[in-house]
């Protein structure tokens, strides 16, 4: 008895695509990426300031190079040099460096909870 060929029906084809196509970048993002708003991070950044002292893609006047560059910060594994770069840890940093790294030159803006976690998914998309 031969063998008979199935053709994969354009349901089929479609989905194939889809879930190959689901992901073009295969680096991992760090956990929490995906929780808060990017763009209102733009905006914060810009209305906090950060640009004085950081070189910062796509924020207008963040030049600066007092500071770190931020550029591809969601590639990078720690923050100030203890912290894993996740959401929550880079929240706590932004709020409160100080508790983070005592004495750092990062100053404590004030900035609020919504603010930092906008913040942080602007620069966890930062590739």
């Amino acid at each position: 008895m031969p063998l008979r060929r199935r053709a994969i029906g354009p349901a089929v084809a479609a989905a194939i695509l889809l879930v190959a196509g689901c992901r073009d970048d295969p680096t991992p993002r760090p956990p929490g990426a995906d929780v808060g708003d990017p763009a209102a991070g733009a905006d914060a950044i810009e209305a906090y300031g950060c640009g004085a002292c950081h070189r910062i893609p796509g924020i207008r006047r963040a030049d600066s190079l007092v500071a770190p560059p931020l550029e591809g910060w969601g590639h990078r594994t720690f923050i100030a040099g203890t912290l894993a770069n996740d959401l929550e840890n880079l929240v706590r940093w932004i709020r409160d460096p100080d508790s983070v790294e005592p004495g750092t030159a990062m100053p404590d803006l004030g900035v609020t909870d919504a603010d930092a976690r906008d913040i942080a998914a602007y620069l966890l998309s930062l590739r």
